[in-house]
């Protein structure tokens, strides 16, 4: 998938998990990568983050590392 299309989609689920009270929009974002987005989209997502991460929101940015690291911390592995 076009990053331009990812970084879209993904700023858009930042935005709804940011307006959410009491929630951390970081944690949330990164649950619902892990749950409804394919492995290929993830994978992408965390080249486009290691490329530097034009366009996305800052706790966007952060749940994407977040859910690198939890999936595979330490290892340097793509997700």
């Amino acid at each position: 998938m076009e990053a331009a299309k990812l970084v879209m989609m993904a700023n858009q689920i930042g935005k709804f998990f940011a307006a959410q009270r009491g929630a951390d929009p970081v944690a949330a974002i990164a649950d619902h990568l892990d749950k409804f987005w394919e492995p290929r989209m993830r994978t992408e997502i965390v080249a486009h983050v290691a490329a530097g991460g034009a366009g996305l929101d800052e706790p966007v940015r952060a749940a994407v590392g977040r859910l690198r690291e939890a999936r595979l911390p330490g290892t340097g592995m793509r997700v």
